[in-house]
């Protein structure tokens, strides 16, 4: 039977290999051949990219062909481009014949080299073999020395063994009687011929050793090294594989790719002279206050386990994912003959640092124009008519709610950044952080309304920041419009208009017949003009967070004002305590953009959490970086927080719980749609209340209510408030099972008045005290049974048993509580009119005196109100 069975041997097919056998060895002698095929290795040349060797979109082809140049390219640019290609490739020229002249001069100090070293090896290799030869003289002197003299002692034992051998063969010659036994030589005899022989040099009969013996083995272990030599072999030696199998060998063991670069790598630095072993570097190691075991080696660049010893040697045990205090990491730092530069932790925010911009690297930037004042005076209508877009329908009740950012050109085709803030009081911080990044305020005062209080508080916002004001008169069509009692009216407030010979420029606008827009944008120009608005946008970006959201779909979003820099897609930066990269930009119109520059608005995707309204956003280089400061602060929030908590002292902390004991508490739990709108509600919320009651937020967040919020609400029987979101499945399921209340809103008004309701409901209710009449008493009586009775007259008003009664004497309270009986004659009756007698008894009271007055009142309760 044929080892194929007449069936074709497997191949890798197409042709395309070289074939070749391969014979196996199996244990018992077995054999057996396998064909093997290996696959030729596709040589591509360099260089022969197209049959024509050449690129057709080459520059020479697109300027010359105008057919094939790009659209919209002008000759003046294509000729551009072309010098910009032609100045880059003599570069390149030049850097070519630069690198061929370092790497010709790298040889030559290679040549020079390896010949010294060569000729130091020549003169090795000679010195080496004069010794050899030298040596091997001496010991063929000694050897023939050796030799003659064991040639001496050998024909010495010959001579001495003649005479006992002829004496022996004698005696085997000569034939024994008949009868008689052999001769048997004595024993002492022989022995005493055995010690001549030693005397003189001839050693004692013993078993010649063979060749193999001499050698020091026998079969036995000439069998067992065999044995040793194959278990060896198949120990070491592995599958069969196509490189063995084409090997010279029959499938031994061969050194690795890997150790033969090794090798190589040794006789290249061996012929460059650089055997030597490397000198240790000095680095310069960056220590914070705390490091861990792994990260010290790491900066050191030494190895773990070396690290790990030296401190073992100073006494302490730890592992590699330990840390350890800076103090110790120094002494280890020393030891291994490195410098030490201590860091703290916020030198991470290093990486932030603002740099100085270069003049001639700025440019002008659209200015940041905030409008602010009171509530309906008209600022977003105001913003609407600007835009030419219906701003205002899409806020609830007509007012804002949140900071608006929007970018509009002006009819001169100038840019300029409008920041719509709330004007509500509940909105305070919100307009102070859009003062804080704006460089115009323009305030908006109603004609017919003048100024108000959330007018004054908007021009301390703009004096705080030192921002300049523009006085934008509004309402200006309605026939109660009085513009003069406006520019008055803010002359008590340190504000004093152009038309008061102030330097505060004012424009009387309407907002809704567009009377006056163009003065006032004009204005804003003017003052922008004034203000000198530059900016660098080559730097990495730097902004504020106006607003920030949770949104579903989405994710964080947060609303940034780019202040310095352009902020682009893929743009890895910080804000506050979150971080993230930047996945998607979108303008104020809702469209995608690339980038932003300064004083532009758009809307950041790829957060890892919704960071602070008012938080600075900082680009930096590496995810790492981000990571790590973002972390900083984190820690340092917290340690500030547990630092805060632990300063109050055992006493105010007794203290505190007595004071609560008599304070009544409102729980809720807020949610809104964006991070401003909840700390606004907040902010509005802690202000209800007075000594007796107080509304205590347990949670407020951003996004849809959860049913976390609502175990919470449970947990502390609170109601769940929620502005402009609405609680999922869920969390409407869970709300029904355990009776939690949700009350949804959209108007910040609704939302306080209904809380100040409920909160008002924990008041205790207020007592007040009616005068009803007096009663004299002109007599007492001592009737058994009841105690002393008082015989009065009813001198004024009315007296009635259901009311309280004082006893005054000398017009002095001695007593206050209740009747016990009142009579007319021997009846009871309810009242008594004034001018008639009757008998009065006092609940638990008997000392009454003639002449004393009674005081009649009665007791009304008044639900109190915030």
């Amino acid at each position: 039977m044929s080892d194929n069975d007449g069936k074709k041997p497997l191949g890798l097919g197409g042709g395309s290999g070289r074939s070749g056998s391969v014979k196996q060895s199996f244990s018992h002698g077995r054999t057996h051949n396998v064909v093997v095929e290996t696959k030729r290795k596709r040589v591509v040349v360099p260089g022969k990219t197209g049959a024509g060797g050449g690129r057709s979109g080459s520059p020479s082809a697109v300027s010359g062909d105008p057919s094939k140049r790009p659209a919209g390219i002008s000759d003046a640019e294509m000729e551009r481009r072309m010098a910009a290609l032609r100045a880059a490739k003599a570069r390149e020229a030049d850097e070519a014949a630069q690198r061929e002249a370092d790497e010709k001069a790298r040889e030559e100090e290679r040549e020079r080299r390896r010949a010294e070293l060569e000729a130091r090896e020549r003169e090795e290799r000679e010195r080496e073999e004069a010794l050899r030869l030298k040596a091997e003289e001496e010991e063929r002197r000694v050897r023939e020395a050796a030799e003659a003299q064991q040639r001496a002692r050998e024909s010495e034992q010959r001579a001495a063994a003649q005479p006992a051998a002829r004496a022996k063969t004698d005696a085997r010659a000569k034939p024994a009687a008949p009868g008689e036994k052999p001769a048997v030589p004595d024993r002492a005899a022989v022995e005493a011929a055995a010690a001549r022989a030693e005397t003189k040099g001839v050693s004692t009969a013993a078993p010649r050793k063979t060749e193999r013996d001499r050698d020091g083995r026998g079969a036995g272990d000439d069998r067992d090294s065999r044995n040793k030599a194959r278990d060896d072999n198949r120990r070491t030696t592995g599958k069969l594989s196509i490189n063995q199998a084409l090997g010279d060998g029959e499938g031994g063991r061969q050194r690795s790719i890997a150790a033969m670069k090794r090798k190589q790598e040794k006789a290249r630095q061996k012929a460059m002279g650089g055997n030597m072993r490397a000198e240790k570097q000095a680095r310069d190691v960056q220590l914070p206050e705390s490091i861990v075991v792994s990260e010290l080696a790491n900066r050191m660049a030494e190895r773990t386990p070396d690290v790990i010893k030296s401190l073992m040697r100073m006494g302490m045990m730890v592992t590699a994912n330990q840390a350890i205090d800076a103090d110790t990491a120094e002494l280890v730092i020393e030891e291994f003959g490195h410098k030490t530069i201590r860091v703290s932790d916020s030198d991470v925010e290093q990486v932030i640092d603002t740099v100085v911009d270069k003049p001639e690297d700025l440019q002008s930037r659209p200015p940041v124009v905030t409008i602010m004042g009171h509530v309906d005076h008209g600022k977003t209508s105001l913003l609407d008519a600007i835009r030419n877009a219906n701003v205002v329908s899409g806020e609830a009740g007509g007012i804002t709610q949140h900071i608006g950012a929007y970018q509009v050109k002006a009819k001169n085709g100038s840019l300029l950044t409008f920041l719509d803030t709330p004007g509500h009081a509940a909105f305070t911080s919100m307009r102070a952080r859009g003062a804080q990044v704006t460089d115009i305020v323009v305030l908006v005062v109603a004609a017919d309304d003048a100024v108000m209080p959330q007018t004054v508080e908007a021009i301390n916002h703009a004096k705080a920041a030192k921002v300049p004001m523009i006085v934008a008169i509004n309402k200006i069509d309605k026939p109660t419009a009085n513009p003069q009692k406006v520019r008055t009216d803010l002359l008590q407030h340190e504000v004093v208009v152009e038309a008061m010979s102030g330097d505060v420029q004012d424009v009387e606008i309407s907002a809704k017949t567009g009377q006056g827009l163009d003065q006032l944008l004009e204005a804003i120009a003017l003052q922008s003009e004034i203000l000198e608005l530059t900016a660098n946008p080559e730097r990495p970006a730097q902004g504020a967070v106006i607003e920030a959201q949770l949104d579903v779909g989405r994710g964080p979003v947060a609303t940034v004002l780019v202040q310095n820099g352009t902020l682009k897609r893929g743009d890895i930066f910080v804000v506050g305590e979150q971080w993230g990269k930047v996945r998607a930009l979108i303008n104020d119109k809702g469209d995608r953009v690339d980038e932003a520059g300064p004083s532009v608005p758009v809307e950041v995707l790829g957060l890892n959490g919704t960071p602070e309204a008012g938080d600075v956003l900082n680009v930096v280089e590496t995810e790492a970086q981000a990571r790590e400061i973002a972390d900083y602060r984190i820690n340092a929030a917290k340690d500030k927080r547990a630092a805060a908590g632990a300063a109050i002292t055992l006493d105010q902390m007794l203290a505190k719980a007595k004071a609560d004991q008599s304070v009544a508490e409102l729980p809720v739990v807020v949610k809104a749609d964006v991070q401003g709108s909840a700390e606004a509600i907040v902010q509005a919320l802690e202000k209800v209340g007075n000594d007796e009651v107080r509304v205590r937020v347990l949670h407020y967040g951003v996004g849809a209510i959860t049913e976390s919020d609502i175990g919470l609400a449970e947990a502390s029987q609170a109601p769940v408030i929620g502005f402009n979101v609405r609680a999922n499945a869920p969390a409407r399921a869970s709300a029904n099972q355990k009776g939690v209340e949700i009350r949804y809103y959209s108007i910040i008004y609704d939302l306080v008045d209904d809380i100040k309701a409920a909160a008002s409901g924990l008041l205790s209710a207020e007592v007040k005290e009616h005068f009803i009449g007096y009663a004299e008493i002109r007599e007492v009586f001592r009737v058994s049974g009841v105690g002393n009775v008082a015989g009065c007259l009813v001198t004024e008003g009315v007296a009635r048993r259901s009311a309280g009664v004082r006893l005054l004497r000398d017009n002095v309270v001695i007593h206050e509580g209740t009747l016990k009986t009142l009579k007319r004659f021997k009846d009871e009756v309810k009242e008594v009119q004034s001018g008639q007698e009757c008998g009065m008894a006092f609940e638990n009271y008997d000392d009454i005196r003639k002449g004393d007055v009674i005081e009649i009142f009665e007791r009304e309760e008044v639900q109190r109100q915030l």
